[in-house]
């Protein structure tokens, strides 16, 4: 069993607010949950308004396979989503 941790940083350069940071996140969680099936989680710059880090989480049988899932959802997000920037992003396995 492996399980693969993508820590993604984000930059939401429109957000004015701790309200319209979080409605971006929590369309970025749904979306990816749906799309991928993986666990999202804000882990890190809470009460940042513009920038924040997500932690997107897999399990696996086979490490190629969550590695190039967890490669898919950053691609994802960096084509689709208008709303946030990705800054960086790390991938690590358990």
């Amino acid at each position: 069993m492996v399980i693969g941790v993508c820590t993604i940083d984000l930059d939401i350069p429109m957000s004015a607010s701790l309200k319209d940071k979080r409605q971006v996140i929590k369309s970025v969680t749904a979306r990816l949950r749906n799309e991928f099936n993986v666990s999202v989680a804000e882990v890190e710059r809470h009460d940042a308004w513009q920038t924040t880090v997500l932690a997107v989480v897999t399990v696996s049988r086979d490490r190629d396979y969550a590695h190039g899932l967890l490669m898919r959802v950053a691609q994802w997000l960096e084509n689709t989503r208008l709303d946030c920037v990705l800054v960086d992003y790390q991938i690590e396995f358990v």
